[in-house]
């Protein structure tokens, strides 16, 4: 249903086996949570666990290796050379099949064959993830911002089996220096864990479950079929499944982390509620946003440059994290809609630096803006091609008075439920977990299992993976 069955089983044992290792062998928890980490990446791939940990060894390595450079200029070499080894295995499993094929193309366009070999390449589940991670490590060091750690530590701190497929992008301060801290069986949040891992599990396999099977996947493979109302409906639906699927998954692994006594950062914060895009950014896949900002965007020179340099590297890091969502045109444009968004929001606000009308009208109208600005823009983050989405967008140009079987009152009920809880007081749910957890262990055990009955009968049946374990 989430995972493959074993591979659910898999997550929650490694979660009590790791947790007794902690509290009983603190001297081998680490070495049984890297084992345990393997076999669980294994369980998708066993091929792919050397992938894992060469990356591993090539980020402890370049840590080491950048820590020991006294001098500026080498140690900045050193920092080049060990990144772009990193990225070495992302730029060919994710991107080869698809600058190869582009580049073919593009020279038969003209007339010319280029002779590249092409390759069907298999893209390691959750590549970019650990690669942004090991990234990050070696980069702080060379910065001064993390000290080099042990190899035990490093090899953990990416391989930990909570965030490695699908994240959060957790940074070396952020877990590192919890891997030492001695846990207490006794005080480990069981109530916010479990509040966190139904939750997600709600919004993957019910919410965002339905709402792709009743709309999004029948609009979006063939628009041409449907009414500009259920296009309409898709194209909202699909803000609605990527929200529920990419954060019901964080919030597993943030819960899961939790269970075994770590704090993982928070990756979702009301997206839709946002008042301008760069709202949004700070709010959507939030340790992707920072990450962006601090090794790239910054390191380009940020906003420090000049109006020009500034509007090239907003643009470059957006069409960058377009690409690192997915090597297709489709991913690029999109990246490319959001930089020149950003670019826009920015100038209007440069232009109208007094303008701070704070009327309700206002910022329902700033919410509304961006809202739609965000929808047309996973149009082409879902969309197979340039085509299908420009198809899809067509039909809100005809279409009107076509019938519209798909749309029903409970899926529009659950879209706009959806949407609504966004717009919830910010401690609303803090609150509901307070409560949860002054509950008596009966009535809170009957309350879970009353919770994962609804989840498991709502759901669908089989296999349904995350979005995000594909990036």
């Amino acid at each position: 249903m989430l995972f493959p069955t074993t591979d659910f089983a898999l997550f929650f044992c490694l979660v009590f086996v790791g947790h007794w290792v902690l509290n009983h062998r603190p001297v081998a928890w680490k070495l049984f949570m890297i084992g345990a980490s393997y076999v669980f990446y294994s369980w998708w791939d066993w091929r792919f666990v050397v992938l894992l940990a060469g990356v591993s060894a090539v980020a402890q390595a370049g840590a080491v290796l950048v820590a020991r450079q006294e001098e500026a200029d080498r140690r900045r070499t050193a920092t080049i050379v060990a990144v772009a080894l990193l990225l070495s295995p992302l730029a060919y499993f994710k991107y080869y099949g698809f600058f190869s094929v582009s580049l073919t193309n593009a020279f038969q366009g003209l007339g010319l064959h280029l002779g590249i070999p092409l390759a069907d390449v298999i893209l390691p589940v959750g590549v970019s993830f650990f690669t942004f991670m090991a990234v990050s490590y070696v980069v702080d060091v060379a910065r001064g911002d993390a000290p080099v750690a042990s190899a035990v530590d490093a090899f953990l701190y990416l391989s930990f089996f909570p965030h490695l497929v699908a994240g959060p992008i957790v940074r070396p301060n952020e877990l590192i220096p919890q891997l030492d801290v001695r846990r207490d069986q006794h005080h480990v949040d069981v109530t916010g864990a479990a509040w966190l891992i139904f939750g997600g599990l709600f919004k993957k396999v019910v919410i965002s479950s339905y709402v792709a099977d009743a709309i999004v996947n029948p609009v979006f493979g063939d628009p041409a079929r449907h009414s500009a109302v259920e296009a309409l409906f898709a194209v909202v639906g699909y803000a609605v499944v990527i929200y529920s699927d990419f954060s019901g998954y964080t919030d597993i692994a943030i819960g899961v982390a939790k269970l075994l006594g770590f704090e993982f950062p928070r990756n979702f914060d009301r997206p839709y509620s946002a008042r301008t895009l760069q709202d949004f950014w700070r709010r959507w896949h939030m340790t992707l946003s920072r990450w962006l900002r601090d090794y790239l965007y910054i390191p380009l020179g940020g906003n420090q440059r000049g109006p020009r340099r500034t509007v090239i590297n907003i643009m470059l890091t957006m069409v960058l994290g377009g690409l690192w969502h997915g090597a297709g045109w489709t991913f690029i444009f999109w990246g490319a809609l959001h930089g020149g968004g950003l670019v826009t929001g920015r100038w209007h606000r440069a232009r109208r630096p007094d303008a701070r009308t704070q009327t309700a009208a206002v910022v329902w109208g700033q919410r509304a803006a961006t809202f739609a600005f965000v929808c047309l823009g996973w149009v082409f983050f879902r969309a197979d091609s340039l085509g299908t989405a420009f198809g899809l967008l067509g039909r809100f140009l005809a279409g009107w008075s076509t019938p519209t079987l798909l749309v029903s009152p409970l899926l529009a009920g659950t879209i706009v439920l959806s949407l609504g809880m966004q717009f919830a007081p910010a401690g609303l749910g803090e609150r509901i977990r307070q409560r949860v957890a002054e509950l008596q262990p009966i009535p809170m055990g009957l309350l879970f299992a009353g919770v994962l009955f609804v989840i498991t009968t709502m759901g669908p049946q089989g296999v349904a993976p995350f979005i995000y374990f594909r990036f």
